[in-house]
């Protein structure tokens, strides 16, 4: 709604205006009058007006000095000047201080809507052109690549579906496109050295900094064809999503390869996916090119090589049913059915065998989390092949994933399912709520009644679902309030709030004023970080 003053000192005057305008249909309200232009500046300095509606000859200080203050102060504000026709050197006033448009006394109700129509029209491509630039400076920030990255990794991972609301985020992020094409995925790394290797004291610790801009930078060079991402529970690696129809996957990994190469002087170790369609695909394909990463016989093996795919071996259904046996802490059943699943793959193939593998320890990983020594070890299977070659029949990597899931569950707290599972409610809540999220879902998740879960939930934290989630989308609309200039639609989408009036109704209830008026109080700072958070 854009904000009118209007500014006569003749109340009949004042309310002739409001009357003769519909204000409603022009998406107007009309925030108050003042009597002449020094009460008009004063009520300007103390709220956001868009348009101020003044007459010309006023007491105290009339309409050609007020026109004059204004303009300087407030160059943004658009002024519609009354004036008669005896007094048509106004008129002239008006023009000089770039007033929008004058109307003559008496005021016809037709020619005000026309005039306002216009302002309106004004108004509008300016608002749009300034949410632009904001949206331009948004997605060149640090945060917006994180972020972005953020939805990378629930893509890969296969629970930004499950989140819903996703679709909408693909075309915040730019990604709608990358749904309907064909993808492949390259996975990037240093290894560990060999024993006795020197290189100089450059250990692969040291050379991740330099590795990961290297990539970023390659990535930044090919931006129309292939994204970038990092999964922060595996620092050591880099994965690339590539269009399969606009690239060869594999010439670009050899590009990859010799650009880092060149500058580090250390071959790195690439995989590369078969192709993917689909977002519900990428997981398969995040999967397979960690597994050619992680099967790559050479350090320096040809990075555009694609190792044999397998079947999809963890289903969607038993994964759950996996998730909720560790949420509980039954992890005899887990042993169990993890035994079972072993065994078919092992008979499958050796490929297949030490697919699962990855799949369970990713599983447990996503599921509890777990201790740092846990995520320490979990983190060594992908980094060091020697450890997977190492388990070579079903009961080793069983008492490997067994000891890996012991870990994470020591490290919850105390042990208790149920604080377990309000906790790893807690965390999903604070990396989705963007998204929409229902009680019915995070109960499913972790295996609970609905109903159960709901007493449970708010026992334990002390409030219900519903409140913690808005608090949760609160925190982050106020952060980006306070810190860009995006408009109150795309906070509102950001924040996981479905609509823009919905949000500013549920802000002006939690903070006792609208989220536009805090963002006058709270100026937002400009974005100017380009280097990427350590």
């Amino acid at each position: 709604m854009y904000r009118v003053l209007i500014v006569d000192d003749e109340p009949e005057i004042r309310q002739g205006l409001r009357l003769k305008a519909d204000w409603e249909a022009l998406k107007m309200t009309v925030v108050g009058e003042a009597g002449h232009g020094t009460e008009a500046l004063e009520r300007l300095q103390q709220e956001v007006v868009d348009i101020v509606i003044t007459d010309m000859d006023m007491p105290v200080m009339n309409g050609v000095s007020f026109l004059e203050d204004g303009h300087r102060l407030y160059p943004q504000l658009k002024m519609i000047v009354i004036t008669g026709y005896e007094d048509f050197g106004y008129a002239r006033a008006a023009v000089r201080n770039q007033a929008r448009d004058y109307l003559l006394k008496p005021v016809a109700g037709d020619e005000l809507m026309a005039v306002l129509h216009r302002v309106k029209q004004e108004l509008d491509e300016e608002r749009s052109g300034q949410d632009r630039r904001a949206l331009t400076e948004w997605r060149l920030s640090q945060y917006y690549r994180e972020m972005k990255e953020h939805f990378l990794v629930q893509l890969v991972k296969g629970e930004a579906e499950n989140s819903g609301g996703y679709q909408e985020r693909a075309r915040l992020f730019e990604l709608e496109t990358w749904e309907h094409c064909g993808v492949r995925f390259i996975t990037a790394g240093l290894r560990e050295w060999a024993a006795g290797c020197s290189r100089e004291g450059r250990t692969p610790d040291k050379l991740r900094l330099a590795f990961e801009l290297m990539g970023r930078e390659f990535a930044a060079g090919h931006a129309e064809v292939c994204e970038v991402f990092r999964d922060p529970g595996y620092p050591a690696l880099i994965h690339y999503i590539v269009r399969d129809e606009a690239v060869d996957a594999a010439r670009l990994a050899a590009e990859l390869a010799a650009c880092i190469t060149g500058h580090l002087g250390v071959e790195p170790a690439l995989g590369c996916s078969g192709r993917v369609e689909g977002f519900e695909q990428w997981k398969e394909g995040f999967m397979s090119a960690l597994l050619a990463w992680n099967l790559a016989e050479r350090i320096a093996g040809d990075p555009g090589e694609e190792h044999p795919e397998a079947d999809n071996l963890l289903t969607e259904e038993r994964s759950r049913v996996l998730r909720g046996e560790l949420v509980q802490g039954r992890l005899d059943s887990f042993g169990l059915a993890v035994h079972r699943e072993l065994e078919l793959a092992f008979v499958k193939s050796q490929s297949a065998f030490v697919k699962l593998i990855f799949q369970l320890n990713l599983l447990i990983d996503t599921t509890l989390g777990g201790s740092p020594e846990g995520r320490e070890r979990a983190q060594q299977l992908w980094l060091r092949p020697e450890m997977v070659r190492r388990l070579d029949n079903v009961d080793k990597a069983l008492r490997f994933l067994l000891e890996l899931a012991g870990q994470a569950s020591r490290g919850q707290a105390a042990g208790d399912a149920d604080d377990s599972a309000v906790a790893k409610a807690k965390q999903y809540i604070a990396g989705n709520y963007m998204y929409d999220l229902h009680l019915t879902q995070l109960a499913k998740r972790f295996n609970y009644n609905v109903s159960y879960f709901s007493e449970l939930f708010k026992t334990k934290v002390g409030t219900s679902f519903i409140a913690y989630l808005t608090e949760t989308r609160m925190a982050q609309a106020v952060h980006l309030l306070e810190n860009t200039t995006l408009g109150l639609a795309d906070i509102a989408e950001l924040s996981g709030f479905s609509s823009a009036s919905y949000f500013s109704s549920t802000f002006k209830k939690r903070f006792g004023q609208s989220p536009s008026d805090y963002r006058l109080r709270q100026p937002p700072e400009k974005f100017d970080n380009t280097e990427p958070k350590k």
